[in-house]
């Protein structure tokens, strides 16, 4: 297990037992992409790859920040932590405890030794898994009694403002408050939240997430590109956030924006939060073929109004598709990463074959099948 790893590895790093050890999981968007940092709606449950962290304070001022996945330890100054700099991966550690200082919380020096077990740049949130699991360990051993809620936002600023990567809050808020069979319904506007049952064996169906293994990048890939679009069309339509369009007013705001692409991108945002909301009603009523048609929705509107699939994620969808699946749609920031279906129960071997088989024939890399189940957010373990 992951938790008797990292806890074993901090004792022989540190020849001392951790104080504790904490985990978050990576997750999964069920529908309700791009939608995050335009104040809308998304739907996402946690998955079970989590992030482990063996956690101790330190005495000297030091935050040192060790993983099983990497080969040498990251050393920082607490007293010293400022966006941007040198550190790699160990910046996402390091920005949740800077958040917390810039929050007017008192953090001293920590060891952390990291186990990830959520799969890198696949767009399963394997960042927001480490600055979550990170928080929770901070906040319990310094005593902070913040809410969950409030320990999401600050990993959110230690991405946005410490790493650099313009994300938007979904992968935090989801890593740090989902709960075991079913799906958040958040607003990220309201930062309400409600727990949408989602017990996949109970409906007789799995959900299977494909991941392609290409790999993607925030920091550099066009997913700023797409976010200062939004931005743009947000703008001459008049409006705070694309969030305020309703698709009875849709074709009238896109009259007034300047650019055809800024147009596809702002038609992208208001139609996906119309499907995320008919995904929440849908799965209220266990109407599984309208989640089916509403996910295959999406994804055509991510391809094709956002541009951020990719050929081998239109190749998941479409094979598995073909093959029998519910619905499909590529998930996450897009360009590379994972796509996740909706499948019956006595087809997912059929369905896993056929997007495998479908790799192969495309000159393809073997994909990643991995299958998922709504399970519990950030905890701590030991």
């Amino acid at each position: 297990m992951s938790v008797t790893k990292a806890a074993a590895r901090f004792s022989k790093a540190h020849n001392t037992e951790a104080e504790g050890v904490w985990a978050a999981p990576g997750r999964v968007n069920l529908i309700g992409e791009h939608t995050d940092y335009n104040d809308g709606f998304v739907l996402p449950f946690a998955l079970e790859q989590s992030t482990w962290v063996a956690a101790g304070r330190r005495d000297d001022g030091v935050l040192l920040v060790e993983s099983l996945q990497a080969e040498e330890p990251v050393r920082f100054d607490v007293g010293s932590l400022a966006p941007g700099g040198s550190g790699g991966w160990a910046r996402y550690a390091a920005g949740v405890v800077w958040a917390m200082q810039q929050a007017g919380h008192e953090v001293g020096g920590l060891s952390l030794v990291i186990d990830g077990q959520v799969p890198l740049g696949s767009g399963l949130s394997s960042s927001a898994a480490l600055e979550c699991a990170v928080g929770v360990a901070v906040d319990s051993l310094y005593a902070l009694g913040l809410e969950r809620a409030e320990l999401a936002r600050l990993a959110q600023k230690a991405e946005n403002d410490f790493v650099g990567a313009p994300t938007g809050g979904m992968d935090q808020m989801a890593s740090m408050l989902c709960t075991q069979g079913h799906a958040l319904f958040l607003d990220n506007r309201t930062r309400e939240v409600e727990q949408v049952p989602l017990d996949a064996p109970a409906l007789g169906v799995r959900l299977l997430v494909i991941d392609t293994k290409v790999s993607h990048a925030h920091e550099t890939g066009g997913y700023r590109e797409r976010r200062e679009q939004c931005e743009q069309a947000a703008r001459e339509i008049g409006v705070p956030m694309l969030r305020d369009v309703d698709l009875d007013g849709l074709q009238a705001a896109l009259e007034k924006v300047s650019t055809e692409v800024a147009r596809r991108r702002a038609k992208h945002i208001v139609t996906e939060n119309a499907r995320v909301l008919d995904t929440v009603a849908a799965l209220r009523r266990d109407d599984l073929a309208e989640v089916g048609r509403l996910m295959v929705a999406s994804h055509v509107s991510l391809r094709d109004d956002f541009e951020v699939s990719s050929p081998e994620l239109d190749v998941a969808v479409d094979a598995a598709m073909a093959a029998g699946a519910v619905g499909a749609r590529m998930t996450g920031g897009g360009f590379g990463g994972c796509a996740i279906a909706l499948v019956r129960d006595t087809e997912v071997d059929a369905v896993g074959a056929a997007v495998t088989k479908a790799f192969t024939a495309a000159g393809y890399a073997e994909p990643g099948l991995l299958p998922a189940a709504p399970s519990q957010g950030a905890r701590r373990e030991a």
